[in-house]
């Protein structure tokens, strides 16, 4: 399974909406795209970025992929064995 943030091959792969369901669920509205993400990159996101900012700014693979605070982790993330869990931090 290959994470669509850091491309690294991983045992396991979680769902995430682009566009937060805080957004769109109460307004009744389609949940829009999804991308396979391991779990260290979607808790990151959610360390790093609330609901709002995702919605606005980030919602697209690239915009999260080249925002600068991700950039970093994505580069360390690489460099980590893709079956430890990985611990992640503000």
């Amino acid at each position: 399974m290959h994470c669509q943030l850091c491309d690294r091959d991983v045992p396991a792969l979680t769902e995430h909406h682009l566009v937060p369901r805080q957004h769109t669920k109460r307004k009744k509205l389609d949940p829009g795209e999804t991308i396979e993400i391991c779990p260290a990159c979607h808790h990151q996101i959610h360390t790093l970025f609330d609901n709002r900012q995702l919605a606005q700014e980030l919602n697209t693979v690239e915009r999260l992929k080249y925002d600068p605070a991700m950039a970093k982790f994505l580069a360390w993330v690489r460099k980590q064995n893709p079956d430890r869990k990985v611990r992640v931090k503000r």
